[in-house]
């Protein structure tokens, strides 16, 4: 046998292993194929061709893994088992770009499905080579390594510290530092993804120097790079006043207002979360969004969309309103009570209008021109209907009724009290009488007008527990009108004056 020959059994063995590996690869990306590939023993088939001598069936082998485990959790579970993740990382550092590639891409598609898998990656020493990845000369191994990172950060703190502890965070900086903006997104992300956990580790990220860099891409005409710098910037704002401050002060207003009119849902979505997650701390904080115009900003915003893109708008004009009445104030004049009410009636998800009315209650709670600023938009009638209506989720019900109860207790406005009279339940309709008890006994007009409108005798027809509070309201309110008046109208009076006018004998 010729040297030719002996070569030849060679060659056709690494073309069939090539053919095979493409083959899996292709047959992986279908969902459809994946059941028939894992039954066929597939996983144990791909191991040993990780560490083959020809480097595309290498990269190929570890493309169709990570296609496989990004599909579901037990073939992410199988990678493990089956001790495929020690062999893919054997030889990292030295291996080419598109070997690195296809291995972050098997770690990340392992780790995305739960903290445990995640772990798994940890524990066999994946971060320190995905570290190295980050220092890579080439964008897509480093844009690879970060995603990884990412999906194993997200799960909790713990895995988060983990990251960290690797030394990812500095190098992470420099990578949304790089020109390639594919890189900076998903560098982005991943910080956004390791400061949401804590205080502490989002000062990690702060220490890194992120917050200057982040702040720097608001502006950038990428949709899908704004909404990572955002969320990376709200995910640091929202632990604590320090660092809010912090993202404060890298001068991100007025700047960041114009996401809130970008074109890109998630980008107004997640300018809305940051502004919201800055307004939350402290008045002052507050006050400093209501000076760069981020209040009316915010309303436009609410008017301008639908659905949960309103959302973190709605929360942050709650925030606003509910520390002070100067800045509850600043919300009513800024025209932010319509686009409440709008989204109490237009939407159809609960917990959106459980937030619109949580935000109503904190814009009327302050005093009586609170009140009635919200009262004169016919709030009240949309809010009890809510609380009484027994499709509501358990939420919406409690926040309508403490919304109800704030607002009715500064109400002094009792035109838009008294259609209440005659629908409310016994627990609010205490809140509505007790408001009567107040104004009535020093306001003669309100007084007349409270008879010729029915209110007086709505009142009468209350049955409440003797020396209960709603009790002393109606005493309270009765006192206010001669005697007569009140018998007039209480319920059937009728009757006994025309028994009185069948008993009457005339006197001839």
């Amino acid at each position: 046998m010729s040297q030719r020959q002996v070569l030849q059994v060679f060659e056709q063995y690494q073309r069939a292993r090539t053919q095979f590996v493409q083959a899996v690869a292709e047959l992986a990306a279908r969902p459809q194929n994946v059941e028939t590939l894992q039954n066929a023993g597939v996983m144990s088939l791909l191991r040993p061709l990780l560490l083959d001598v020809v480097p595309t069936i290498q990269q190929t082998a570890a493309l169709a893994l990570g296609r496989l485990a990004n599909y579901n959790d037990d073939l992410a579970e199988a990678v493990v088992k089956g001790d495929i993740l020690p062999q893919l990382l054997c030889s990292l550092s030295e291996q080419n770009r598109f070997y690195k590639k296809a291995a972050a891409f098997v770690l990340r598609a392992v780790g995305k499905h739960s903290p445990q898998l995640a772990q798994a990656v940890v524990q066999c020493g994946a971060l320190e080579m995905l570290v190295i990845c980050l220092e890579d000369f080439d964008p897509g191994v480093k844009e690879a390594a970060s995603w990884a990172l990412g999906y194993i950060a997200r799960h909790n703190s713990e895995l988060s510290q983990a990251v960290v502890d690797a030394g990812a965070v500095p190098l992470l900086v420099l990578c949304i530092q790089e020109p390639e903006i594919a890189l900076k997104r998903i560098a982005a992300s991943t910080l956004s993804d390791i400061s949401k956990h804590s205080p502490e580790l989002a000062q990690t990220v702060v220490d890194a120097g992120a917050i200057a860099h982040l702040a720097q891409m608001i502006l950038n005409p990428d949709a899908k790079l704004k909404r990572q710098v955002l969320s990376a910037l709200s995910q640091i704002a929202k632990h604590s006043v320090d660092l809010a401050e912090l993202v404060v002060e890298a001068e991100i207003f007025p700047v960041v207002l114009t996401c809130l009119k970008d074109s890109d849902e998630y980008v107004k979505k997640n300018g809305a979360t940051l502004i919201r997650e800055i307004a939350k701390h402290t008045p002052e904080l507050s006050q400093l969004i209501v000076n760069a115009g981020g209040v009316a900003a915010v309303i436009d915003c609410i008017g301008s969309c639908r659905g949960t893109v309103r959302l973190p708008g709605i929360m942050m004009l709650g925030y606003v309103a509910a520390h002070s009445e100067n800045l509850s104030m600043a919300v009513i004049v800024s025209k932010g009570i319509p686009p409440l009410c709008a989204c109490l009636i237009e939407e159809h998800e609960d917990h959106i209008k459980a937030a619109a009315a949580w935000a109503l209650g904190q814009v009327g709670r302050h005093t009586p021109e609170h009140a009635r600023a919200v009262t004169v938009a016919n709030v009240l009638p949309t809010l009890l209907a809510m609380y009484m209506d027994t499709r509501s989720s358990e939420d919406l019900q409690m926040k309508t009724k403490k919304a109800l109860k704030n607002i009715l207790q500064k109400c002094t406005y009792l035109p838009a009290l008294e259609p209440l009279l005659h629908d409310a339940p016994p627990n609010i309709m205490k809140h509505i009488v007790g408001q009567f008890s107040k104004v009535l006994p020093h306001d003669s007009k309100a007084r007349r007008l409270f008879v010729t409108t029915g209110g007086l005798k709505k009142v009468q027809e209350i049955k409440a527990e003797p020396g209960s509070l709603l009790q002393e309201y109606i005493n309270t309110i009765n006192n206010c009108y001669p005697e007569e008046i009140v018998r007039y109208y209480s319920p059937g009076y009728s009757e006994i004056l025309l028994e009185r006018v069948e008993n009457y004998h005339p006197v001839l």
